[in-house]
């Protein structure tokens, strides 16, 4: 069950959405179609790309996942009522521009912070030492690196962990990971990106079972959603999700929240009968600002 923040006093743990489109956001630049001219017309609501917090009250602290171009309006988000404007560390899973480019905003021609940590696995934190800008907020220690290992738990505290855990992409820059993340009382799995289901060598629908949300990749409903050969972007589509979990109980598929919606997923609009058609089967579309007990 989620809830949203502006109706009920959140838990001691929670996660937060703090964006839902994949990294082009919606409205996406250069669409003329009509999912875009929606926003244009006052119709659809900004959708900031992909993006978790995680917020631990009884430790004061809060964690990003990825770290987007959205990222100063997701960190306003995840302090809503807090006088701080900063995170206590990010977590990254690859160095697609939606995930990373964020950090940007850390360094000394924005907020300038000082040592925030980030999270990564063991290439991306190469690639951020080796390359412009990245390695300028390294050099000017406005992030310090933490590299992580496939499937070994980070412990922020002693009832909050997340463990990464690699997932095949589209590899040009880095590894690309999910996470498992443990709460004091619940467990959830996000996998933004990642391609084909069966590529992968765990059975997602066991996964799924084994927490209480699944925060997974929803990029497209369908194929021919867009106007290139969909294989260069392999992701699996809804309709290939609901495929696989249509002889499942309502009880698992409703720990589905699908995320990561390009703009042109007819499921990303608020009111269509795409994203209904979901609700009514049982499975949730992310939305923004919804929190989640851990």
């Amino acid at each position: 069950m989620s809830f949203s923040v502006l109706s009920i006093d959140p838990p001691a743990q929670y996660i937060q959405v703090l964006g839902i489109a994949q990294d082009g956001g919606y409205p996406h630049i250069g669409c003329q179609k009509t999912c875009c001219q929606l926003y244009y017309q006052g119709k659809q609501p900004k959708k900031y790309v992909t993006s978790l917090g995680i917020v631990d009250r009884i430790n004061n602290t809060k964690y990003l996942i990825e770290a987007t171009p959205d990222i100063t309006d997701q960190i306003r988000m995840l302090n809503q009522g807090s006088e701080s404007s900063s995170v206590d560390g990010i977590f990254l899973t690859h160095a697609h521009i939606g995930h990373y480019t964020g950090l940007m905003y850390l360094g000394r021609e924005a907020l300038g912070a000082k040592n925030t940590p980030v999270y990564a696995m063991p290439k991306m934190a190469q690639y951020l030492r080796s390359n412009g800008p990245w390695s300028q907020l390294v050099a000017l220690q406005n992030i310090q690196l933490n590299s992580m290992q496939n499937r070994v738990p980070v412990a922020v505290n002693s009832q909050l962990q997340l463990t990464p855990f690699l997932v095949p992409h589209r590899d040009e820059f880095s590894e690309t990971v999910g996470y498992f993340i443990e709460g004091k009382n619940k467990k959830a799995l996000f996998i933004p990106d990642i391609d084909k289901w069966h590529l992968w060598e765990k059975d997602i629908v066991e996964e799924v079972k084994k927490v209480d949300y699944a925060f997974i990749d929803a990029t497209f409903y369908s194929e021919g959603e867009i106007p290139r050969p969909m294989s260069e972007v392999p992701h699996p589509f809804i309709e290939e999700t609901l495929e696989l979990f249509r002889n499942e109980s309502e009880t698992t598929r409703s720990k589905i929240i699908f995320i990561h919606l390009n703009h042109s997923n007819p499921a990303l609009l608020d009111n269509h009968p795409s994203k209904k058609r979901l609700e009514t089967m049982g499975y949730q579309v992310a939305q923004q600002g919804a929190i989640f007990e851990l």
